[in-house]
C-alpha cells in the first residue's frame, strides 16, 4: 500500500474589467522584473532524522509588488544541492500572515502571542487551517516552473490590505526527512509508521486531523513523520549531521496599473464535500491510503467534486504529488479538461534527476 498526497495549485484572475483579446498588450516596458536569491535559517539533520518546522519571518521582497515566480530547493552549508535520496524534501509551504508589531515589540508575561497574528490563507476551499499556503511543492520543486506569464502577478504588500498596527510577513512550513542509512528509503519518504521509532503510547497520545485519537489502522502519513522523530537505520550505520537550508529565488515587479492580479486556489483531491442545506462544508484530509494492487496494473483513482463560488480565468495550474502517482487533472463543470499535471520521474543520481523520485511536475498555462 502507498500513502499519497495530491493537491492542485491554481492561479485564477477575474478579467471582467479587461478585454480578453487585448490584456496581453497591457505591459509596462519601464518596469523591469527584479530577482533576488535568499537563504533560510538553518536546521540540523542527521541520518534518519525528521524535521517539521515553521521558519518564521523569512526574507521576502518589501513594498507594494507583484510576484512573478517563487522557486525553492534544499542545499547544504556549502550551497550544494542535496539529492532527494539523501534528504527527502517532503514539502515546503509559503504562508502569508500579518503580525501585530506593537504586541510583539512589548510582550507581556502572560500574553498569548498567537493573538498577535492574522493568517491570510489562499482562496481555495479547504476547511480551517488545512492547506493555507500560497506557493508550495516538494521534491519536484527544482524542476517545476512557478513562472506566471505577463501581465499577471501575485499582488502583495498593498498598504490598503494591511490591518492598522500590523506588518505583512511570510513563513515556511517544511517537512524534511534525512534518509541516509535508513532501512527503506521509499518507506521513510511515504512516512510508513513501522519505519520509525515511535513511542509505545504513540496511538494513545496522537490526534488525527480532526483532533480525534489516531487509530491503529493508521499505517502511515504525516502523523508518523513528526518533528524530531527518527527513522530506523541499518544496523551499524553511522553518518554525520549537517546543516540544511532552503535556498529560494523570487522574481517580482513593482506594482502598477499595468499588472493584472491573480489569486491562489489550492484544491485537495481528498476533499469530502457535503452540504447542510444551502451551506457547503469542506473536509480536506490532505492524505489518503491506496490499497495494495495484488500485482496487477489497476490504477487507483481519487476524485473530488469541488464547487467553487467564484469564476475567473485559469492562468496557471500544476499539482504536488509523491512517487507512485500518474497525474492529476482538473475538469470544468461541463466535464472539459482544464489542466492535467503529469510527473516526470528521475533516472540518475544528480540532484534534480534522482532515480525513482518525482523531479518535475508539468505546468498548465490555459
Amino acid at each position: 500500500m502507498k500513502f499519497i498526497f495530491i493537491v492542485l495549485i491554481l492561479l485564477l484572475s477575474s478579467l471582467s474589467f479587461l478585454p480578453r483579446t487585448t490584456y496581453s498588450l497591457y505591459q509596462d516596458p519601464g518596469n523591469p522584473a527584479k530577482a533576488d536569491m535568499f537563504l533560510s535559517e538553518s536546521f540540523e539533520m542527521g541520518p534518519g532524522s525528521v524535521a517539521v518546522k515553521n521558519l518564521m519571518n523569512i526574507k521576502f521582497p518589501k513594498g507594494h509588488i507583484g510576484v512573478k515566480s517563487f522557486d525553492v530547493e534544499l542545499v547544504d552549508e556549502d550551497g550544494n544541492s542535496i539529492p532527494l535520496y539523501e534528504t527527502y524534501f517532503h514539502h515546503w509551504f509559503a504562508i502569508r500572515y500579518f503580525v501585530n508589531t506593537t504586541m510583539l515589540a512589548n510582550p507581556e508575561p502572560r500574553l498569548d502571542l498567537s493573538k498577535g497574528y492574522i493568517f491570510k490563507r489562499n482562496e481555495g476551499t479547504c476547511n480551517s487551517y488545512i492547506l493555507p499556503y500560497y506557493w508550495g511543492l516538494g521534491g519536484e520543486s527544482r524542476g517545476t516552473s512557478s513562472h506566471i506569464p505577463d501581465p499577471f502577478v501575485v499582488k502583495l504588500g498593498n498598504p490598503a490590505e494591511t490591518p492598522n498596527g500590523y506588518e505583512e510577513q511570510w513563513l515556511f512550513n517544511i517537512m524534511v526527512i534525512d534518509t541516509r542509512g535508513v532501512q527503506d528509503k521509499r518507506g521513510c519518504a511515504e512516512c510508513r509508521c513501522d519505519h520509525f521509532n515511535l513511542s509505545k503510547d504513540f496511538y494513545n497520545v496522537t490526534k488525527d486531523i480532526h483532533g480525534q485519537p489516531l487509530t491503529t489502522d493508521y499505517k502511515g502519513g504525516l502523523f508518523c513523520c513528526q518533528d524530531n522523530l527518527q527513522s530506523k537505520l541499518r544496523k551499524g550505520f553511522q553518518g554525520p549531521t549537517r546543516k540544511v537550508f532552503l535556498r529560494y529565488k523570487i522574481r517580482w515587479v513593482d506594482w502598477n496599473e499595468y499588472q493584472v492580479p491573480v489569486k491562489f486556489y489550492i484544491l485537495d483531491s481528498t476533499d469530502k464535500v457535503r452540504s447542510n442545506g444551502s451551506e457547503i462544508i469542506h473536509d480536506c484530509l490532505v492524505e489518503y491510503m491506496i490499497p495494495a494492487s495484488n500485482g496487477d496494473d489497476t490504477l487507483h483513482v481519487q476524485k473530488a467534486k469541488i464547487p467553487i463560488e467564484k469564476g475567473g480565468y485559469l492562468i496557471y495550474g500544476t499539482a504536488h504529488m509523491h512517487a507512485g502517482a500518474v497525474n492529476a487533472t482538473l475538469y470544468g463543470q461541463d466535464g472539459r479538461t482544464l489542466c492535467t499535471s503529469t510527473p516526470t520521474y528521475g533516472t540518475g543520481k544528480k540532484a534534480g534527476n534522482e532515480k525513482g523520485y518525482v523531479v518535475t511536475m508539468s505546468v498548465c498555462y490555459p
